[in-house]
């Protein structure tokens, strides 16, 4: 069974930089959309990042609040996703998740269409 688990968070201050990996255990991530969400205290989970290989291109979304800042990427051996993260701002703190999909949908910025959830690492950017 497909389990996640996420790293790479931690205190930084504002404009610097981090990377979440999200590596997976009990099955690779080929033919699964991954998607990074975040939440903040008192805010609803907010849908930040998705990637998915679809035959020999891969697949990418990003949130309006990210674009241009943050890169979502996948290793060759299809078990690890990471976000990287730039010029963060105190807005982007909070917690961080990945997520999956059924196999072979494609990406999904929704929260409620992802089905395996990882237990979150915390970003927290000082300003």
């Amino acid at each position: 069974q497909l389990q996640l688990a996420e790293s790479g968070g931690g205190l930084v201050q504002s404009g610097e930089s981090l990377r979440l990996s999200c590596v997976a255990s009990g099955s690779t991530l080929l033919g699964y959309a991954v998607g990074w969400f975040r939440q903040a205290p008192g805010k609803e989970r907010e849908g930040i990042s998705c990637i998915r290989n679809f035959r020999n291109s891969v697949e990418t979304n990003n949130a309006d609040s990210v674009k241009g800042r943050f890169t979502v990427s996948r290793d060759n051996a299809k078990t690890t996703v990471y976000l990287q993260m730039n010029s963060l701002k105190p807005d982007d703190t909070g917690l961080y998740f990945c997520a999956t999909r059924s196999r072979g949908l494609p990406c999904s910025l929704n929260p409620d269409e992802h089905d395996t959830w990882g237990q979150g690492t915390q970003v927290t950017v000082s300003s």
